[in-house]
């Protein structure tokens, strides 16, 4: 096991990022820490694909569980690198199936698709974020949690357990943090961003202050954004 990997739950969610919703992946990330750092902690991770069954009753064993961060070995597509319209999601679905509105803090945004949902891993980290080299990770030493089933090529995101040593790996650890709260939510009640709103995401806040302003103007309507009547998404992978 490598020395990133030891101190590590034996239970784990892994994910793979790359550039979404118009947003190079270094900026992603930049963005993230801001959430972290406005919110103790705090951060949401966008995601494509729902959590796993297991997650709920986790969740409320508050369950330790580690989330580790692989850049994508691939390219992101053109429809990702320059989406056509992008959506700020404004409340979640918790353990409990209640519906609640995601912290001020946080700005999710995914490319606008064909599905009316979206998810986030609920992370916390006491350092800041950014793209480190943490050591390899092996995901066929990994199995899907509950299921036995191998970590399949086409799943960005997935909960995992241990079944074997550490082979080859073929991927770095480049960012980690642990799952809070919830763990993995369902995301609902999206709003456009404006140009205007999209703008403001490129220029970096002068403060946390700014960010916790230029969140607050994206989310509402009528402002930087626009309600969406018909609520869209379809990715594999956002922030």
């Amino acid at each position: 096991m490598s020395v990133a990997l030891e101190t590590v739950s034996e239970s784990l969610c892994w994910t793979r990022m790359q550039a979404e919703a118009g947003e190079g992946l270094s900026r992603i990330i930049r963005r993230k820490d801001l959430e972290r750092r406005t919110g103790d902690g705090l951060f949401f991770w966008g995601v494509g694909n729902a959590p796993s069954r297991a997650i709920p009753a986790l969740a409320r064993t508050a369950a330790a569980i580690d989330v580790l961060f692989s850049v994508m070995k691939s390219k992101p597509k053109s429809h990702d690198v320059a989406p056509e319209r992008v959506l700020a999601w404004r409340s979640y679905v918790d353990a409990d199936g209640v519906v609640r509105p995601i912290p001020r803090n946080v700005l999710v945004t995914s490319r606008a698709g064909s599905r009316d949902c979206h998810y986030a891993l609920m992370c916390r980290s006491d350092l800041p974020l950014d793209i480190a080299d943490e050591g390899p990770f092996d995901p066929t030493a990994y199995r899907n949690y509950g299921a036995g089933g191998a970590v399949g090529a086409s799943q960005v995101t997935a909960l995992l357990e241990r079944c074997a040593p550490d082979g080859s790996g073929g991927y770095r650890i480049a960012m980690r943090a642990r799952l809070t709260g919830s763990l993995w939510v369902k995301l609902i009640e999206p709003i456009e961003l404006s140009a205007a709103a999209r703008a403001a995401l490129d220029e970096e806040p002068a403060d946390e202050a700014e960010w916790l302003s230029l969140v607050e103007r994206a989310r509402s309507p009528g402002r930087l954004s626009a309600p969406v009547r018909r609520p869209a998404q379809e990715s594999l992978f956002v922030i």
